[in-house]
């Protein structure tokens, strides 16, 4: 079974972010932050981890109870961070859905990188607006375009 990439790049995930999960060097600070969303959409708490700089890592992290609920992410700027830089920044949405509710979480990441590897340094998170519970007849948060009782409600 072909599985696309939960990044969001349209991408199948074996030819996308499994190569990172795997050990391949994110070459850009926007391919690790979409490497990151997969693994938590995943729950990949060692790859996080592991791409987590030491000085801001947190001592253990729990992720397993949020796999299956990151449903979209959307990149919304990017400066620096390409291959020849040392630090990044990628702004993105990241929108969720769990046991009835929605959500975004909008987040201003800082990367670094450092022995030719990039880190998640940490993140501006921007004010959202609440969740709201999703009604059986309201559209899907997920974006699919069905009702709610037909997709993630099922």
């Amino acid at each position: 079974m072909i599985q696309t990439c939960p990044c969001g790049s349209g991408a199948v995930y074996a030819a996308c972010c499994s190569p990172y999960h795997q050990g391949q060097v994110a070459p850009t600070a926007e391919a690790l932050m979409r490497s990151r969303y997969a693994a938590y959409a995943m729950g990949l708490a060692d790859y996080l981890a592991a791409t987590w700089h030491a000085s801001t890592r947190p001592a253990q992290l729990n992720v397993a109870d949020d796999a299956g609920s990151w449903q979209k992410l959307e990149i919304l700027h990017r400066e620096a961070g390409g291959e020849g830089d040392t630090v990044g920044l990628v702004e993105f949405k990241a929108h969720w859905h769990s046991a009835g509710r929605s959500g975004c979480l909008h987040e201003t990441s800082r990367f670094l990188k450092e022995d030719g590897r990039w880190y998640y340094l940490d993140g501006q998170i921007h004010p959202a607006p609440v969740a709201a519970k999703t009604g059986r007849n309201d559209p899907c948060p997920c974006g699919s375009g069905k009702k709610y009782k037909k997709c993630c409600g099922a």
